[in-house]
């Protein structure tokens, strides 16, 4: 197999660049801290989601195969937000896996056939779990005065627990 010609991709300085937005750069590295563990379970529930819409069984497959594109196309655009808040604060985003699962506190999942009942209760466990994390990190970030990314993560709270109260919404 011929290799890529191509030089591999060298790592860049990871010093924050020197923005004037009204927040010291102590308080834009403790956000950019919470953020990029919020962006890491981002992925990790992605990957989730995607992997039990692939290997749904049951009586629910179409339903349930529908519900959770939907929610892997939401989760997409949640991630995109969430890496370019980061730049907004001027860091880089973690950019791979190695990153996303040292910083993950969601877990991944091999992928296997699993019924509707079980992929519902790993997904609603997991955005009720990533609620929880957001709400910390926003209660931390107001706390640090960033008004900005304490907004942008009320958004992502809201968005799990609608997530997580659909999914519950499947089990009654």
């Amino acid at each position: 197999m011929k290799k890529n010609a191509s030089a591999p991709a060298t790592e860049k300085s990871s010093s924050p660049e020197a923005i004037h937005i009204g927040l010291d750069s102590k308080v834009r590295a403790l956000v950019v801290k919470h953020l990029s563990a919020i962006l890491a379970d981002q992925h990790v529930l992605y990957t989730k989601t995607r992997n039990f819409h692939w290997n749904l069984t049951g009586h629910r497959f179409h339903t349930l195969h529908e519900f959770f594109e939907k929610q892997y196309g939401s989760l997409a655009e949640a991630i995109d937000k969430t890496a370019e808040r980061i730049r907004q604060l001027g860091y880089a985003s973690p950019g791979s896996m190695k990153e996303f699962l040292s910083q993950a506190t969601l877990k991944e999942v091999p992928g296997a056939l699993l019924n509707g009942e079980d992929a519902i209760v790993a997904l609603r466990d997991d955005h009720e779990a990533a609620a929880r994390e957001v709400r910390k990190a926003v209660d931390a970030v107001d706390k640090a005065g960033d008004a900005g990314t304490t907004d942008f993560l009320t958004d992502l709270l809201k968005e799990h627990e609608l997530t997580a109260w659909m999914l519950r919404s499947f089990l009654d």
